[in-house]
């Protein structure tokens, strides 16, 4: 399905693999520069290459959301080379949770808040004023299904993404009347690497992932991709402030 965009420049935070490359790749087929950002070198240059193949043009920029010298470096490049940024998709996260709240370790807290609530805050604090300087655009923030409900075994990581979605509904807010719209998307269990990782090793756990979602399997990383373009094409120009969770029904049960 093609879609109408405004604007020419779109920037994708963990781009090196899985949701973001998707994103970035289809962000690249609707005809869209692409700044690619992630602190994996290999995996976000192998994203723009890519691009690149398929006629595309991309950046990469390597980028720890977590470092305010790091995430504004990224989009004085992204101006630097494109003179401009029309749509954001700030996606960079971790989850590396293993057992039940008072388990938890505070440096797995820090780690966890760090990239999933600070990085998106940092993002979107450079972000903001590049959109409006140019009087508009879009942002769209990775949350979860976990940031719309419980997620045991990963409380940090949900109070995380719980914690993306009051970011991206006070933005949402506070930027309407100015032509910019922030939205966050909340995929359920997606087929990327980190779920391989994860499953690989006992495949009753995949079994038992593909259950939880009432369509029977588990989602695919183009299907993230293709909610994050619509929230930020012109066919979504009346939606902003919404948590969209794209879960084959898990939430709805």
């Amino acid at each position: 399905m093609s879609m109408t965009f405004s604007g020419q420049v779109a920037l994708v935070t963990g781009a090196a693999a899985g949701i973001g490359r998707a994103t970035a790749l289809a962000f690249a087929a609707e005809g869209l520069k692409v700044v690619v950002a992630d602190l994996d070198v290999a995996g976000g240059e192998g994203t723009v290459a890519l691009i690149q193949q398929g006629g595309g043009d991309a950046l990469f920029v390597r980028c720890n959301v977590t470092v305010d010298a790091d995430v504004q470096q990224l989009m004085a490049q992204t101006i630097a080379a494109y003179g401009r940024l029309d749509y954001a998709f700030n996606n960079a996260g971790i989850e590396i949770e293993k057992g039940k709240l008072a388990d938890g370790t505070l440096d797995e807290f820090d780690a966890i808040m760090g990239v999933n609530v600070k990085g998106v805050w940092l993002c979107m604090k450079y972000q903001l004023p590049l959109l409006l300087a140019q009087g508009g655009g879009a942002i769209v923030n990775t949350a979860s299904v976990a940031g719309l409900g419980a997620a045991p075994k990963m409380s940090i990581y949900a109070a995380s993404k719980h914690a993306v979605i009051g970011l991206t509904k006070s933005a949402a807010i506070e930027y309407a009347k100015k032509s910019i719209r922030v939205n966050a998307v909340c995929p359920a269990v997606i087929d990327t690497d980190m779920f391989r990782r994860a499953y690989e090793a006992d495949p009753r756990k995949a079994d038992f992932a593909a259950a939880m979602h009432p369509v029977g399997r588990i989602g695919k990383v183009e299907e993230i991709a293709s909610a994050v373009l619509y929230l930020c094409s012109d066919g979504a120009a009346f939606t902003t402030g919404q948590a969209l969770a794209v879960d084959g029904g898990a939430t709805a049960i």
